[in-house]
């Protein structure tokens, strides 16, 4: 297709599109003439990752973390999986990122340590997600709320199973798309888990206390029902 139809197909504008294109965020069409080039499937999904991407607050210097990943996988889906991953948020402040580079041995992050060994879980120290779990669970301690063993466990479980259901729809045909799946899977389904837990937390609070919740499956049928009284 042309740079006109990569538009129109993709929802993304020209001037952003020719500036992905100069940034090397997105890979060069086939070139057909001194002023022309064609493009195909693959323009097209990259575009939509950069999409999706930003249109959840990345920043283009972890967009292009990102794509660079995919497009020079490492020597194994796994690590190139984990690199990729390590691109999204919550970031490291530049203190913690330096600590964590100065040393060729791993910083240890004592906390995030004793809630993997609690949970039986194996896990590369270096991990991005290691500082950011240390950190999580310091902040928890700082409000007065610490994690307990109990909480930490249920919580394990429960995300745990997440974790299995994700894995289980992920793409196998090729590391493009097991990637592609991965990063925007993680950035896209988070706020929803945020909203169904917050759901649930209504939902058991209003059971507990008493406090009716009124469906919209409750008001429909309600409003049936004075339909019928003043027929």
């Amino acid at each position: 297709m042309r740079v006109s139809e990569l538009v129109a197909e993709t929802g993304i504008p020209l001037a952003s599109v020719k500036f992905y294109l100069r940034e090397g965020l997105l890979m060069p069409g086939e070139t057909t003439s001194a002023t022309r080039a064609v493009y195909g499937e693959e323009h097209v999904r990259r575009l939509r990752l950069i999409k999706a991407l930003t249109a959840l607050g990345i920043p283009l210097a972890k967009v292009r973390e990102i794509v660079e990943v995919i497009d020079a996988p490492v020597e194994s889906l796994f690590t190139t999986l984990g690199a990729a991953l390590s691109a999204l948020p919550p970031y490291l402040d530049s203190d913690e990122a330096g600590e964590a580079g100065a040393s060729s041995e791993p910083v240890d992050y004592p906390r995030a340590r004793a809630a993997l060994a609690c949970l039986g879980q194996t896990y590369t120290p270096d991990y991005p997600a290691v500082a950011q779990l240390e950190n999580a669970l310091a902040t928890v301690e700082q409000i007065g709320i610490p994690m307990s063993e109990a909480r930490l466990r249920a919580y394990g479980q429960h995300v745990r199973g997440i974790a299995e259901a994700d894995l289980a729809e992920m793409p196998t045909d090729s590391a493009l798309s097991a990637i592609e799946y991965a990063v925007v899977g993680t950035v896209c389904y988070e706020p929803v888990l945020a909203a169904m837990r917050r759901l649930a937390h209504q939902d058991l609070a209003a059971a507990s206390v008493g406090t009716p919740v009124v469906t919209d499956v409750q008001k429909s049928s309600e409003n049936t029902e004075r339909e019928d009284d003043d027929r």
